[in-house]
């Protein structure tokens, strides 16, 4: 029986696949819906290159790369986030997933995908820009840094987390507890995943 080894291919060379298998390696990946207001207007986008990255103090990234015509070098969130210095990150249910997959349309600036996609909005408490008052949690950010990554339209957007939502069926004695529809997470390509069970394991040494 022949071994079959393992598929190697540069990025710079090109895979010869179909579709790019890149994030479909990296996956399941959790989805920042980012919510901003700006000129134009509020903004509601999604964003699956995005996680935490700090305890004290808390803070967060996720990756805009892409760009529209409209918006110059990038997309609306950072557009607005540029002219206002804050966003907020709104966590994603299954529950949501087809209101979440709507507001990812790439629509002129001026169209409000809170609307757009029928999901209804609150004002934050630290600053001003808009929350997806149904998600299990937000988290309310001022930008510390923008980092232009190499490539084009591609930028990391860093914030210090200033204020936390946490819904309250999402709250189980104490814990940050799973949504009852469950969590979404992205895979690649048009994949998504359900994310609807946890298990513990205490790391060496902590019992």
């Amino acid at each position: 029986m022949l071994e079959r080894r393992p598929m190697f291919y540069r990025p710079d060379a090109g895979h010869g696949l179909p579709h790019n298998p890149f994030n479909a390696i990296v996956a399941p990946r959790p989805i920042g819906w980012i919510s901003t207001r700006g000129a134009l207007g509020d903004n509601l986008a999604p964003y699956s290159f995005f996680n935490a990255v700090a305890y004290t103090p808390p803070q967060v990234m996720f990756a805009s790369t892409s760009a529209k015509p409209d918006r110059g070098d990038t997309k609306d969130s950072l557009a607005n986030i540029r002219e206002t210095r804050v966003f907020c990150v709104n966590i994603v249910d299954f529950a949501a997933r087809d209101a979440m997959n709507a507001s990812s349309l790439a629509a002129p600036a001026e169209v409000d995908e809170f609307a757009l996609a029928g999901v209804a909005r609150a004002d934050c408490e630290t600053i001003d820009c808009p929350r997806v008052a149904t998600a299990p949690a937000s988290l309310e950010c001022r930008l510390t840094q923008v980092v232009a990554l190499k490539g084009a339209s591609n930028f990391l957007v860093l914030g210090e987390v200033t204020g936390v939502h946490i819904r309250p069926d999402c709250l189980h004695e104490g814990r940050v507890a799973l949504p009852p529809s469950g969590l979404l997470a992205r895979m690649g390509y048009q994949d998504y995943a359900r994310i609807t069970g946890v298990f513990q394991m205490p790391r060496p040494g902590e019992g």
